[in-house]
């Protein structure tokens, strides 16, 4: 009867569309833990915001920049002059006869306040940006891809644990019947009505149940210290964390990878490749800007020695007390236009449009890749849905063997080889139906990861 409802159940949800993975709050704490402390998705988060970073760098480009700057300088040097002969009227003097040599010095000083700014840029500016935005908007999706990968860990990984919990229960049972058997056995034997060989084989079964136990603890171990390395969690904290291990549902008629992460990073990748593209363009127009400030001059305690003049023989010290020029009120535009740069912006042209090209076939590849990804785990689960069914019937004949041969071994009806076949039939089968259990749970995740929608189908 549990067989038949649990097959109409999953069948309604089929045909209603319904998807859904169900967790308890104690298992979306932890995958809430294991998302922060993942080191790809803070890497992912990191670059995001250098994105964002860049982004508002660009941008800032029209923000006016002010440069304040103060000089002083000493000067002291030799100034030739090689002029045309020239000839005073009246006393017929030559002046600038050959090179004149002047020996100067003096003291400098400017200061300046300037503040410039672009007005078009060929557009290359707000594309650049652009491209950025879009640059970090594929990364976001990344990062949630990203997320899809670390819920099935975690999932998965407590779901192995709760795997080997409810073997090593199945184990502890088996055990007790053989030890109950054991008892009566040796009794057996006391009284004449069974052989040694009959208890040797009980014990052979014993021991073999020892062996599982041990490789059951040493799987733990394994489990913990990966679920550790995912969440950060201790072991009480990980034991701490309930739910029940039930089949997903999920339907056949709502599939579609539209909605995949992957995907919709190219198209973002894309996207920021054809503002590259623009912005490549742009280089052909002229970009503008326009400047303005105020600056002060000044030359001060300056002097200038002449060669010996003839007529007097001596030679000339012209000084200067001051020269100053203040509030110099300067404001201006200024255009500049690479009319040719030696065909290199038609190459980065012709590079940014193989890009695109690129990213176009990896956009297509990826559509058909994960639309076969997704039908492929679809099926996978839909095969494991139906050996849950057929599980779930081995297990209930395998039970009910068990129970009629240790009937009849008390009886004396069957051998006790028989008896522990059963008793090894029953384990197998509850632990086959265990297995496929975890594997149709971990089947269904994948498949809505190929949809991506894992984070919408979470419930709790």
């Amino acid at each position: 009867m549990k067989k038949y409802l649990a097959l109409s159940i999953l069948t309604f949800f089929s045909f209603a569309g319904y998807a859904q993975i169900d967790v308890s709050i104690s298992l979306e704490k932890a995958i809430e833990k294991a998302i922060e402390k993942n080191s790809s998705i803070k890497n992912k988060e990191l670059e995001i915001e250098k994105l964002n970073l860049q982004e508002k760098s660009v941008w800032n480009k029209y923000i006016p920049t002010v440069d304040a700057t103060a000089i002083y300088s000493y000067f002291d040097n030799r100034l030739t002059i090689d002029l045309p002969t020239a000839t005073i009227p009246i006393v017929n003097y030559p002046l600038f006869d050959g090179k004149t040599a002047f020996d100067n010095y003096g003291n400098l000083f400017n200061g300046s306040v300037m503040a410039k700014t672009v007005l078009f840029s060929g557009l290359q500016i707000p594309n650049g940006a652009k491209a950025l935005q879009q640059k970090a908007k594929g990364t976001e999706y990344l990062k949630e891809s990203e997320k899809d990968g670390v819920i099935k860990e975690v999932i998965n990984s407590f779901d192995q644990l709760a795997l080997l919990n409810e073997v090593e229960k199945l184990v502890n049972d088996s055990d007790k019947r053989l030890q109950t058997e054991t008892k009566r056995v040796t009794r057996a034997i006391e009284e004449g009505l069974a052989i040694p060989y009959d208890r040797d084989k009980i014990k052979l079964a014993s021991l073999e149940l020892e062996s599982k136990k041990i490789e059951l603890e040493g799987k733990r171990k394994l489990v913990y210290k990966k679920i550790q390395y995912l969440t950060g969690y201790s072991v009480s904290e990980i034991d701490a964390v309930q739910y029940n291990l039930v089949p997903y549902l999920i339907a056949s008629d709502k599939l579609s990878t539209e909605n995949k992460q992957e995907i919709k990073a190219l198209e973002s990748f894309k996207m920021a490749n054809e503002f590259l593209l623009k912005k490549e363009k742009g280089t052909f127009l002229p970009t503008l800007g326009a400047f303005g400030g105020v600056s002060y001059s000044s030359l001060f305690n300056a002097q200038t020695t002449t060669p010996i003049i003839t007529g007097i023989n001596e030679a000339l010290y012209l000084g200067l007390n001051e020269m100053t020029i203040s509030q110099n009120w300067v404001v201006g535009a200024a255009m500049k236009w690479e009319v040719f740069a030696g065909f290199e912006r038609k190459h980065k042209v012709h590079e940014a449009k193989i890009n695109i090209e690129q990213i176009q076939n990896q956009i297509d590849d990826t559509k058909e890749k994960l639309q076969l990804l997704l039908e492929n785990n679809f099926v996978n689960y839909s095969v494991l849905n139906q050996k849950i069914e057929i599980a779930e019937q081995q297990e209930k004949a395998a039970a009910n063997n068990l129970n009629m041969a240790t009937k009849q071994y008390k009886e004396g009806l069957i051998t006790v080889s028989e008896r522990l076949e059963a008793e090894n039939d029953s384990f197998k089968a509850s632990v086959n139906k265990i297995n496929i259990l975890v594997e149709q749970r971990l089947s269904a995740i994948e498949t809505i990861i190929a949809t991506g929608e894992l984070t919408k189908n979470l419930s709790k």
